[in-house]
């Protein structure tokens, strides 16, 4: 911006400011009316029609999956991105505080006085950049199918496999079709294309790596499951 231009700038911010009023009290009074209608409203809501609070929790069923809110779900893709123990911490304060922070220290490293879009490029592919992330984020989150579940249309023979892999907890380290996490293990979606099924019952039996062993399954169920396993080309 050149002298000229801003000393136009100053002359009409101090017009504008001589019509405006002062932020306090008149700005402070106006928000501060609105937020106490607001929770007058919430708590009279909450007289008359009470707050639904759910069945009462059971701590005994083994394959409920938590999920969080719709909101939340940006936050809980980005959980399931980083999976390392040790790095749950960036996943769940240390990423968000930086993208939090350089948002709320935007209008500092962006002083420019225009407010038109096309002309804030910092401003708007910063704005633009959180929105996309955020909503595609979300949109995983909300489309990632449950650990404890599988959904493949599979042959009659195979389904008792399936119900024995979706039980063992397979989906916590593998995609099987829409279901399950992206890693640390290989997608098994497709899984008889690759190896065959001796290979298949061999690593369900020595555990490969992090992958647990299942030696200790009655062998009818390890043979259901490596069926499955097999039937997934």
């Amino acid at each position: 911006m050149n002298n000229r231009d801003k000393e136009q700038y100053l002359q009409e911010y101090e017009v504008l400011k001589k019509k405006g009023k002062p932020f306090f009290p008149y700005a402070v009074l106006k928000d501060s009316t609105m937020a106490l209608v607001v929770v007058v409203v919430v708590i009279v809501l909450a007289l008359i029609m009470g707050a639904d609070q759910g069945p009462k929790a059971d701590p005994n069923p083994t394959s409920y999956v938590p999920r969080p809110d719709w909101y939340f779900y940006f936050l809980f893709e980005l959980l399931r991105v980083i999976k390392p123990p040790y790095l749950v911490p960036v996943a769940t304060v240390i990423i968000p505080t930086i993208a939090m922070v350089l948002l709320l220290l935007l209008p500092f490293y962006d002083r420019g006085p225009e407010r038109r879009p096309e002309r804030r490029p910092i401003a708007t592919t910063a704005g633009l950049m959180t929105i996309v992330a955020i909503a595609y984020l979300t949109y995983l989150g909300a489309e990632a199918g449950s650990p404890n579940e599988i959904a493949l249309a599979v042959a009659p023979q195979f389904k008792a496999g399936e119900e024995v892999a979706a039980q063992s907890g397979c989906g916590a380290c593998h995609k099987i079709g829409t279901n399950g996490n992206n890693g640390p293990g290989p997608e098994l979606t497709h899984i008889a294309s690759r190896i065959p099924r001796a290979a298949i019952i061999r690593s369900l039996k020595i555990g490969p790596g992090i992958m647990p062993s299942y030696k200790d399954l009655p062998p009818k169920k390890l043979n259901e499951m490596a069926d499955f396993l097999a039937s997934l080309d």
